[in-house]
């Protein structure tokens, strides 16, 4: 009996911790005062509680607030200096690798386009070596690494850390986890690109408030994050938000990687912008794409189609708006289905998303329920194509939030 009551203190001061930690976290800087008003917890309590979250690093002493009357207040918020965290993105065709500080600024970043004779195994080394890169400069700094967090294009069983599926990366079963876990020796965190996202997001960006968005990532393809009622939907299976491979055309089209025909992301993606720009040059359309590519003797990408669109190419412009319109399509339906307050758009579409947004809006305004859309916000990622990566560090702030102690067990470095 008696250790059963101590285990059910010790989860009431788990519960306490973290609330404090999430009130710090969603307002700023909060007096003692303050976080007691919100927790509806004593003084002696939270006096108790923020001790042992300084104690932990979590949080520091920022200030004094002489605004009110009366005596000064000492002000809290979240210490950076917590630790370092370091976020994996493994896209298409490319890695991506952040280190930050504990409220997400980046430190040092790794991008690299790999080849795509490149296997697995290869693909792992790469980011091996990168991940060791961020460990030396921790460890130079004198920064505990709170932990990983990996950021994947397909579908992926959290609760082990494996993906299970990606139409993309044609990975399949592939336990990241655990190897990662132990090449790096941390705590380590999987989830799929655009549920990182829209994590990245509320812990960071635009949807801190927000307790219904739906996050978009536009890129080699269309995956979205659902935030219903203040939690990332994941539905049976913790598959949810698979929305790229939605079937919207019915019409016989080349067949998408996922094996299905007509799957929105196959006319929503930088595929489909591509494809739209090049059939204008084919039939011998007037663009500055031309000498664009000829003088920088490089392929079409989304930084040269930014570049024409930034000098007013007409043609350049219109195939913009024909891949945003095709976006609008999907997350219309998605509007009238969720009845979100925000949608955000990210990946490494958003590069020519204030171009894009345009029509994306458009779409939206003609197809979706008039009662549904208003109001609501559109928004283009401030993390841009660094989306997903925020959202891989998103994804170890989030188990600290949820459990503060766990930082206790997080191996030192060396």
């Amino acid at each position: 009996m008696e250790k059963s009551r101590r285990a059910g203190v010790a989860l009431v001061r788990d519960m306490n911790l973290s609330s404090v930690m999430r009130h710090i976290h969603r307002e700023g800087s909060l007096s003692r005062a303050q976080l007691a008003q919100r927790t509806h917890l004593n003084k002696a309590t939270i006096s108790s509680l923020v001790e042992e979250l300084i104690e932990l690093r979590l949080i520091h002493e920022s200030g004094m607030d002489t605004s009110g009357f009366g005596r000064p207040a000492t002000m809290l918020d979240l210490n950076p200096e917590a630790g370092y965290i370091i976020g994996v993105e493994i896209g298409v065709g490319f890695i991506s690798i952040i280190l930050t500080n504990f409220t997400g600024k980046i430190l040092w970043r790794r991008f690299e386009e790999l080849n795509s004779i490149l296997n697995q195994e290869e693909i792992t080394r790469r980011i091996f070596q990168f991940l060791d890169e961020g460990r030396e400069i921790a460890r130079k700094d004198g920064k505990r690494l709170l932990g990983t967090g990996l950021a994947l294009p397909g579908m992926v069983d959290v609760d082990q850390g494996v993906m299970i599926f990606s139409p993309n990366l044609q990975w399949r079963d592939v336990p990241l986890r655990q190897m990662f876990s132990e090449h790096v020796g941390l705590p380590v965190f999987v989830d799929n690109d655009a549920n990182a996202a829209a994590l990245g997001e509320h812990l960071f960006g635009a949807a801190r408030q927000e307790q219904h968005f739906l996050f978009i990532v536009a890129g080699v393809g269309v995956g979205g994050g659902l935030f219903l009622n203040g939690e990332l939907y994941r539905g049976a299976r913790g598959l949810a938000g698979e929305i790229g491979h939605t079937s919207l055309y019915v019409e016989q089209t080349r067949p998408c990687r996922c094996g299905n025909r007509g799957c929105w992301e196959n006319f929503a993606n930088q595929s489909s912008l591509y494809e739209r720009i090049r059939s204008r040059l084919d039939v011998g359309r007037r663009s500055l794409i031309t000498g664009i590519l000829e003088k920088q003797l490089s392929p079409l990408n989304l930084s040269i189609i930014n570049q024409a669109a930034e000098a007013g190419d007409r043609e350049v412009l219109e195939a913009i708006s024909e891949t945003g319109a095709a976006l609008g399509l999907g997350v219309a339906n998605l509007i009238n289905i969720f009845n979100p307050e925000m949608v955000i758009i990210g990946g490494s579409l958003s590069i020519v998303g204030k171009y894009m947004l345009p029509a994306v809006e458009e779409v939206i305004e003609e197809r979706t329920l008039e009662v549904m859309c208003r109001p609501i916000k559109i928004l283009v990622s401030a993390f841009g194509s660094d989306a997903s990566v925020m959202g891989a560090v998103a994804l170890v702030v989030r188990e600290i939030l949820s459990k503060p102690e766990v930082v206790n067990s997080v191996p030192q470095i060396p």
